[in-house]
């Protein structure tokens, strides 16, 4: 795993984890380039991230510890960023 492509959050979210293959965390993808090439599309799409289209260079995700890890080694991934869940202030 490349930690220097993590976010602090999605770091220690990661010490936590007990199944490395559940998909518990949702993070958000920011690539390099714009994902439009076929092997990229293939790489995502079997990750399970849907909606993989060229123009874009962030994708949102709910993924598993190991599929973190995979694309953290990937040379056309910037950097992964874990979601937070926000609550209203005023009920």
């Amino acid at each position: 795993m490349n930690y220097q492509k993590l976010d602090a959050s999605l770091a220690m979210a990661l010490n936590e984890v007990q199944d490395p293959e559940k998909r518990n965390l949702t993070v958000f993808i920011h690539t390099k380039l714009d994902v439009n090439t076929d092997a990229v599309t293939v790489f995502l799409e079997n990750l399970g991230i849907i909606g993989v289209t060229g123009g874009k260079n962030i994708y949102t995700a709910t993924l598993s510890q190991n599929a973190i890890s995979l694309l953290s080694e990937q040379s056309w991934v910037q950097h992964l960023k874990l979601s937070h869940k926000f609550r209203l202030l005023n009920k």
